[in-house]
Parts: C-alpha cells; structure tokens; sequence
C-alpha cells in the first residue's frame, strides 16, 4: 500500500463538492499519507481533518475573483516542498483537470525535475445533478454537456461563444452568480429559449445547499439572494427540469 506515492512526488489530488463521503477511496488514502497538503478555499474542514497528525497544512486560498496567493507562487510551493522529499498533496474542489489550473502545476513540476500525478475527484455539476434528481443529458433533448467557466479577470468582459451554447446542450457554468444575468441575456439573443430550464447550485453537497430552479429569463432574479462567498453553479438545459418521483416501489402490498 502506498508504492505510488514515495517521497520527493505530487499528488493533485481532486477533493469533489465537499462532501467527505463523496471523496474517491485513492483520494482519501493520499490525503492520509501526505507530509504537506496546499488546500483550496473550496476544501473544507472536514476532508482535511482525513490528515494524520503532523501533516503539514498550508491554505492557498483560491476562489474565484479572490487570489491569496497567485498561481506562479503556488507552483513554487509545491516543487519547493517536493525537493524537499516530502509528499505533497496538491487539494483541489472538485475535479483537478476541470477549471483547476492542474495543466500549468504539472508542467512546473515536470521541469524540475518532480514527478507529479493526478487523482480525478466528483465534479460539482455532477454532484448538483445528482443531489437534484436530475440529468445532465437526457435523450432526444440534451446529447451532450459543455462545461465553462464565468469567471473573468477585473474589467475584462465575460468572452464566450454564445452561439454555440445556445444549442441544445446542457450548460454547466461554474462561478456563475455574478455573471448570471449576462448568460440570460446573452444565451436568449443567441436563441436559446427563456423558458430553458435552469438550476441554480449553490455549496453541493454541504449541509448548507441550496438548490434553486427556475427559468433562463429569471436566471438573474434567482442568484439574487447567493453571498459572494457561496460557490455556485449554473446548470442550463431541458436535462435540468424538474422530473415525476419516482416511487420506491412499483408493487403494491395487500
């Protein structure tokens, strides 16, 4: 046990929404095996209380818009910490290779000389369609996703190509809440409908969780009341509307 992880290596190491229980098994023993883990914001207490005692535990801080350390000093951290012979746990919410930056750390760490690998973790727009009963595709009406992300630098504007996502695919768009009212207005000029069914997620799978659904043109009315500190996501798409319940059971007793 513990022969893919020697001194001196990097695990990017995918943490999902939150939710401990939703952590991979290999995530969780690297976790546990670590001698330094830099954490994200997104990483709550919880996954990091899975470290064993001594571990070194070092917030880097990320959220979107928000920068406590920027990237390049990161990526110093870890080949930094590696060199030193330990076993760095590099956590990351979610997926690492999903919006996690994961590409620019290991090509840091390869040119000096550290091997580095990673271990994939539950996505939050998976983890919001599941918490919400719903599907990120559905069949003859959502063959495909796209995932993209909101968040731009201050005073760049939101850049995307609106006309392809005003297919029929479903949207996921992380660190959506500040940019929802322009991804309405931009999908339903674009020619997506305003009736699209839309969900809003907001901490996934913490005890905190909101899950808000509405339509494409209330979009905007609907992060009204999310904090700038809750991680949100959108999710756009017929794939997305609210489905029957199904029972529990299909026989009747007596």
């Amino acid at each position: 046990m513990g022969g893919d992880f020697p001194s001196g290596m990097v695990w990017l190491v995918g943490a999902g929404p939150g939710d401990p229980e939703l952590l991979t098994r290999k995530a969780e023993r690297l976790i546990r095996q670590a001698d330094v883990i830099f954490y994200d914001a997104l990483v709550g207490p919880e996954v990091l209380a899975l470290a064993k005692r001594g571990t070194a535990l070092v917030s880097v801080g990320k959220r979107s818009g928000r920068h406590s350390k920027a990237q390049g000093g990161i990526n110093d951290l870890l080949l930094a910490a590696a060199l030193e012979g330990k076993r760095v746990v590099r956590l990351k919410g979610g997926d690492p290779s999903i919006f996690g930056r994961s590409a620019e750390e290991i090509d840091h760490l390869a040119a000096g000389g550290v091997v580095c690998r990673v271990c994939p973790g539950i996505t939050t727009a998976s983890a919001a369609a599941a918490r919400g009963q719903a599907s990120l595709t559905l069949r003859g009406a959502a063959r495909g996703i796209t995932f993209v992300t909101a968040h731009v630098r201050a005073g760049e504007k939101l850049n995307l190509d609106w006309q392809a996502l005003a297919g029929d695919a479903t949207l996921g768009i992380y660190m959506g809440r500040e940019a929802a009212g322009e991804v309405a207005r931009q999908l339903i000029a674009a020619g997506r409908s305003p009736e699209t069914p839309v969900m809003v997620a907001v901490n996934v799978s913490l005890p905190n969780e909101r899950l808000i659904r509405g339509n494409l043109a209330s979009l905007g009315f609907l992060v009204a009341t999310i904090s700038d500190d809750d991680p949100t996501l959108l999710l756009i798409g017929e794939a997305v509307a609210p489905r029957m319940a199904v029972a529990q059971s299909a026989v009747a007793v007596g």
